[in-house]
C-alpha cells in the first residue's frame, strides 16, 4: 500500500466540532477500504492566499493514510460531492512521520 498526506479545506463557517466529526466520518470511511489511518491534525481557522467561493477563510485539516489507491479516489470523490470542501489535496510521499507538522510546531514556537 502507498503513503499519503491528505490536507482538506472547509468552509468557514462550520464549527471546529463540525470539521472533527467530517474527518472522523473520512477517517472511518477509509478504514472500512482496508486504509490504515496514521494522524489527523486540525491546524484551525486560516487565512487563505486567494479567495475560494468568496470566503477569504478555511478551516484546514491534515491526515496521514497508509493505503490503496482505490480508497483515496473514492475519498477524493465524496470530497468533490461534499458542499462542505472548498479544497483537497492529496500528495504521495515516501514515508509517514508521527512528529506535529510544520504547521503545529511553528504555532507551539509562537506560544512560547
Amino acid at each position: 500500500m502507498a503513503l499519503y498526506e491528505h490536507v482538506v479545506i472547509t468552509r468557514p463557517d462550520i464549527s471546529p466540532a463540525q470539521v472533527d466529526a467530517f474527518v472522523e466520518d473520512l477517517t472511518g470511511f477509509l478504514t472500512e477500504k482496508g486504509a490504515k489511518i496514521g494522524k489527523t491534525e486540525y491546524w484551525g481557522l486560516r487565512n487563505l492566499a486567494y479567495p475560494i467561493k468568496k470566503q477569504r477563510k478555511g478551516h484546514y485539516s491534515l491526515i496521514n493514510i497508509d493505503g490503496p489507491a482505490e480508497a483515496i479516489h473514492e475519498l477524493e470523490r465524496r470530497q468533490r460531492l461534499s458542499e462542505d470542501v472548498m479544497r483537497y489535496m492529496t500528495i504521495r510521499v515516501e514515508e509517514l512521520t508521527d512528529e506535529p507538522s510544520p504547521v503545529l510546531s511553528r504555532k507551539e514556537r509562537r506560544r512560547d
